[in-house]
C-alpha cells in the first residue's frame, strides 16, 4: 500500500493490517483505542447508576422501565464512541509526530472512514431517539452541542494547550452532561425537578474522570518520550503523583456527601473508604521505586475506583432495593 495523506505508512505500519477488509481493521481499532467490551461495561454502570442514583433520590421504589435503559445504554456508550473518533480528528497532529504507533498514523484506518462511521453513529442516535424517547432530543442536543465545541477546541486550542488546568477542566465537563442525560430517563422523561443530589453525583463523574485522565497519563521515567504529554512530565513524578491521590480524595469527598443525601447507612461510608485505601496502594509502592508495573497498577486502580464509584452510589443500591422488592 502506498504512502498516502488517506492511508499513511510509518515503521509501525503492519501491511497485512492496513490491507484488510474495513471490519477486521475496525475491529483492530476498537481493540486499541475504544475496546468495546471493557468501555461497555464502564458505561453501562456509569449509566446504570446515573439513573439508580436520580430514582433513590426522588425517593421512588424500582427502576424504570428495562427498555429506556437499554437505549440509554446505546446513546451513552455511542457517545463516548464519537468523544473517541472526535479525539483522532483534534489530535491528528500531535498523534502524527508523536505517536505514530496509533492506527490513524500507521494507516490502519483513515479519518475519512472515522467520520463515515461518526455520521453513521449520530443517525442512528437521532433515529433511536426520535422513535423512542423524542422528550430526550434537547438533552441529546446540549451534549452534543457541546462535544462539538470539544472537537474544535473550543476554538482556543493554541491557549487551551498552555493552560492544561483549563484543558483539563473543559474537556471532563462531558462527562457530567452525559451524566444528564443517563439520570434524564428517570426525571425528565416523568417532566420532574432534577433532585439536588445530582449535583454531588455530577461532581463525583467529573472527578472521576480526572482521576481517570491523570491515571492514565502517569509514567515511571523511562517510560517518558519526548512530545507524549503527561503528568509526570509536566509536573515532576512525585507531584503528579500526589496530584492524583489529591483528586482521588476529593473525589471521596464528594462521594460520601453524595451517599449522605441519598440516606445511605453507615456501611456505605465504611465502603467507601475502603474503596479508597485500596485503590491508593499503587500510588504509595509507585511513589517508593517509580516503576513501570506500578504506574500501570495506578492506571487499573483509576477504572476500578471509577466503576466502584458508580456501583456503590447508584448500581449496588438500586439491585438491593429491587431484589427486596421481588
Amino acid at each position: 500500500m502506498k504512502n498516502t495523506p488517506e492511508h499513511p505508512q510509518n515503521e509501525f505500519s503492519i501491511e497485512v493490517e492496513n490491507k484488510s477488509s474495513l471490519l477486521k481493521r475496525l475491529l483492530i481499532y476498537q481493540k486499541e483505542r475504544f475496546p468495546l467490551i471493557a468501555h461497555g461495561i464502564l458505561i453501562s454502570a456509569f449509566s446504570f447508576s446515573a439513573i439508580s442514583y436520580s430514582r433513590i433520590s426522588r425517593g421512588l421504589d424500582g427502576f424504570i422501565r428495562w427498555e429506556l435503559f437499554l437505549i440509554g445504554i446505546f446513546i451513552t456508550i455511542t457517545l463516548f464512541l464519537l468523544l473517541r473518533i472526535f479525539d483522532e480528528f483534534k489530535d491528528k497532529e500531535d498523534d502524527a509526530l508523536h505517536r505514530k504507533e496509533l492506527p490513524v498514523p500507521r494507516g490502519l484506518v483513515s479519518l475519512n472512514e472515522l467520520r463515515n462511521i461518526a455520521w453513521i453513529v449520530i443517525i442512528a442516535q437521532l433515529l433511536v431517539i426520535l422513535i423512542w424517547i423524542p422528550e430526550m432530543i434537547v438533552l441529546y442536543l446540549l451534549v452534543m452541542g457541546y462535544l462539538s465545541l470539544m472537537g474544535k477546541e473550543f476554538f482556543i486550542a493554541d491557549w487551551l494547550k498552555k493552560h492544561p488546568f483549563w484543558y483539563v477542566t473543559s474537556h471532563m465537563l462531558i462527562i457530567p452532561l452525559v451524566d444528564v442525560f443517563a439520570s434524564g430517563l428517570d426525571w425528565y422523561l416523568e417532566n420532574a425537578a432534577a433532585p439536588f443530589g445530582l449535583l454531588y453525583f455530577f461532581a463525583v463523574s467529573f472527578m472521576n474522570g480526572i482521576v481517570l485522565e491523570i491515571g492514565r497519563k502517569i509514567r515511571s521515567p523511562q517510560k517518558e518520550a519526548p512530545g507524549v504529554l503527561t503528568y509526570t512530565a509536566m509536573l515532576g513524578t512525585s507531584k503528579a503523583t500526589w496530584l492524583w491521590i489529591l483528586v482521588l480524595f476529593v473525589t471521596l469527598i464528594l462521594s460520601i456527601a453524595a451517599a449522605h443525601y441519598a440516606g445511605y447507612a453507615l456501611s456505605a461510608f465504611m465502603i467507601l473508604g475502603i474503596i479508597f485505601l485500596l485503590c491508593l496502594l499503587p500510588a504509595i509502592f509507585f511513589l517508593k521505586n517509580y516503576s513501570e508495573k506500578s504506574s500501570k497498577y495506578i492506571e487499573y486502580a483509576s477504572g476500578i475506583w471509577t466503576i466502584m464509584m458508580y456501583l456503590s452510589l447508584g448500581g449496588i443500591p438500586m439491585v438491593q432495593k429491587l431484589l427486596n422488592f421481588s
